[in-house]
């Protein structure tokens, strides 16, 4: 009786255990966090850290500015390398697509800002602190 018990709950594992197993986020912690705060959605819909993943379910995972839209494969409750990890899940062709496009606005973005000249020489910062004086 136990045993067949035992079995059933081995099955079952936390959504936040599993985003964390996957190499979503790098702590359980954070996996819960962005749970309940609503930038993990399964289904379209909010749920709580404790919801039990199933093999099968659809989830929009958002980190910064970044949406994966994912579909759970497999189930893990230990963190292995990331060859692993990917293997419990699967990514939509038009998420990988959309989030290099999303990477690449980044990139483009990052190369026009300036970029400062460096450390204030020994003058330069003589003359900041003039200038910090005189107000």
């Amino acid at each position: 009786m136990n045993r067949a018990r035992q079995t059933a709950d081995d099955d079952k594992v936390r959504l936040d255990k599993w985003l964390w197993a996957a190499r979503f986020f790098k702590t359980r912690q954070l996996a819960h966090e962005a749970l309940e705060l609503g930038r993990v959605l399964v289904g379209g819909e909010r749920v709580k850290g404790s919801r039990v993943a199933r093999e099968g379910d659809v989830l929009l995972i958002r980190i910064e500015r970044l949406q994966h839209h994912v579909t759970i494969v497999a189930l893990a409750t230990q963190r292995r390398p990331a060859r692993e990890a990917q293997l419990l899940y699967s990514e939509s062709e038009e998420s990988v697509t959309a989030r290099e496009h999303q990477l690449a606005l980044q990139k483009a973005e990052h190369a026009s800002y300036p970029y400062g000249e460096g450390r204030p020489t020994k003058k330069a910062r003589r003359e900041i602190g003039r200038m910090k004086d005189n107000w």
